[in-house]
């Protein structure tokens, strides 16, 4: 009873937040109003301690869908967790990540949003690990040790704003939009937003970090710690100058690329979906890079919704097929759990961009206005290639999951009976189909003027289509002429490990520098600094001792000798 009072505890009071942070984001929104408090910690011999808070329609609004995942995903925990001796401390390490992240959306401060991003490094080392086997403890230093690239990055740019008057960057953004050292501040804040969102070359920590949980997945990788770098580069977005933006821009448009490419390729379950929040944060990052930072926000939320309801989705799949991950062993599950399949699909439907699902309205109006606006030929055409990988690894994930052959064991126990699990994810449900008209109309209240000629409007729709015929053809036949190519073999070898980027994060950040650090203790520390330092100086005081404590053995033969040499010297000096 205990355990699981500690859940609806925290869903009663994460609901009761979210719905208050949302309705107050809906005023501020509406009054055009912002405010900060200012709330003095400590003041000593003038020096000030003070905690800034940022509360406007922005932080607001996205506090409110955080919170409401969280207490969805917290509710969903309380069965999908239920067998768990821990389950406490896995609910309070949950309600830890929501902190941190609250902290870094209302600061306007750097230092407090190096210990909401800290945190949420932390917090997301505990909760990778929390299932303690060799993978999970990989994943987890994978992932601590990419995030501690940002932290460095964060701590860089406060020592950097010591050029100006406080840490408050919100006071400085319009008026130091062209100055030097805000320039280097932009861009060591992109540098860690890029490793927090899991750009490339930082990408292999994301499919790693999927060795936690999947309650917890789900509460990443849709709205806490991989858009925590979108949300902070939203905040900058003002000062990044036309050469950031363009490298901004190529970085988001290659890593959507390769994320779309590598999810065709996989079989784990969770993977593709991890691949596929990859490609969205790819597109939210090359929005950014073009200058429309609400257009990125609104993708932002709209993702948040559809991509945490796939993991919870997923998340019942596994925990009815008794902790299987990979799609060939599913098929035909639509017979066995319609209503989790229903909401897998539409889902699914919405991250394709599926029209008036909520992906529709942030994904169609993002590639529209991508197609007005003047852009190079090369990330036009990736653009609209990786909206066509979205919808073809979604068909194929359908495929193989929903539909299909039924490849699981004959004797089986596959139900939709989890109703505490079924709760959360139509509550979820129901957002995923409404919130994209409704966050369409509040954000942008007034119509955008979007005039295309008749083949570029309908792109769109046409990449979808081949993209979900293609997702088909190869679900269908991959496996027979996959397997008797080794040649074809290869390359998707190198477009399925995410271009060999894990292989380079871990073999050329840990084998090669530990192997060259073992090189120099050998030969350094144990080798000529041995023989010159310590064991060499041993050595000589040691013979020269013995050769001293000849002399000083009281031999008659040396006393008379010494004698005979030192008459010798004292004729030398009388006769000179």
């Amino acid at each position: 009873m205990k355990k699981i009072s500690i859940c609806l505890i925290s869903f009663m009071f994460l609901l009761l937040l979210s719905i208050l942070m949302f309705l107050g984001g809906l005023s501020f929104l509406f009054m055009d109003y912002s405010l900060i408090i200012e709330w003095e910690i400590l003041s000593i011999n003038s020096n000030l301690i003070v905690m800034s808070i940022l509360l406007d329609w922005m932080s607001m609004l996205f506090m409110g869908f955080v919170l409401f995942i969280s207490c969805m995903v917290i509710f969903y925990s309380e069965e999908y967790m239920m067998g768990d001796l821990t389950i406490n401390r896995f609910i309070i390490l949950v309600l830890m990540f929501v902190f941190s992240m609250m902290l870094l959306i209302i600061s306007p401060n750097l230092i407090s949003i190096l210990l909401g991003w800290d945190g949420l490094g932390l917090v997301s080392y505990c909760l990778v690990i929390y299932y303690q086997n060799v993978k999970s403890y990989n994943a987890g230093m994978i992932t601590a040790l990419m995030n501690r690239v940002g932290d460095v990055m964060l701590l860089i740019a406060i020592t950097w704003m010591l050029n100006f008057g406080s840490w408050n960057y919100i006071y400085y953004l319009d008026l130091m939009v062209n100055d030097l050292s805000m320039q280097i501040i932009a861009l060591l804040v992109m540098i860690a937003s890029m490793t927090k969102s899991a750009q490339i070359p930082f990408s292999s920590w994301l499919p790693a970090a999927m060795a936690a949980p999947t309650p917890v997945s789900a509460l990443v990788h849709s709205s806490t710690l991989v858009t925590a770098g979108v949300y902070l580069l939203i905040r900058f977005s003002v000062v990044l100058n036309l050469y950031l933006n363009l490298y901004l821009l190529l970085i988001g448009v290659l890593t959507m690329f390769m994320a779309g490419l590598g999810a065709n390729f996989e079989f784990d379950l969770k993977k593709i979906i991890a691949l596929s929040t990859l490609s969205q944060l790819g597109l939210m990052m090359s929005i950014l890079g073009m200058g429309n930072y609400k257009l990125a926000f609104f993708h932002l939320l709209t993702h948040a919704m559809f991509k945490a309801l796939l993991f919870m989705c997923a998340g019942c799949v596994i925990h009815n097929l008794k902790g299987i991950q990979d799609i060939r062993f599913m098929g035909n599950l639509m017979v066995y759990m319609p209503l989790t399949c229903i909401s897998l699909n539409i889902s699914n439907m919405a991250l394709c961009g599926m029209p008036f699902l909520a992906g529709f309205y942030s994904k169609d109006l993002i590639l529209e206005s991508i197609s007005m606006m003047n852009v190079n030929i090369l990330v036009y055409i990736l653009f609209f290639l990786s909206t066509g990988l979205t919808v073809c690894y979604s068909f194929r994930l359908s495929y193989y999951s929903i539909t299909g052959d039924f490849n699981f064991y004959s004797f089986h126990n596959l139900n939709d009976e989890g109703w505490i699990m079924l709760k959360s994810m139509l509550v979820m449900l129901m957002f995923v189909v409404f919130v994209g008209s409704g966050l369409s109309w509040l954000i942008f209240p007034f119509p955008i003027m979007i005039c295309l000629p008749m083949w570029m409007k309908f792109m769109a729709l046409m990449v979808s289509i081949l993209g979900g015929w293609m997702g088909y053809e190869v679900s269908q036949f991959s496996v027979v002429w996959i397997s008797k190519s080794m040649q074809f073999y290869s390359v998707s070898y190198f477009l399925g490990n995410m271009w060999f980027m894990p292989v380079i994060s871990t073999f050329f950040m840990n084998y090669v520098p530990l192997m060259l650090s073992f090189n120099l203790f050998k030969s350094f520390d144990q080798g000529w600094n041995e023989y010159f330092g310590g064991q060499g100086i041993y050595m000589n005081l040691n013979s020269n001792s013995k050769f001293f404590q000849f002399f000083q053995n009281n031999s008659m033969k040396i006393y008379l000798i010494l004698m005979v040499f030192w008459l010798m010297v004292l004729m030398i000096m009388l006769f000179m």
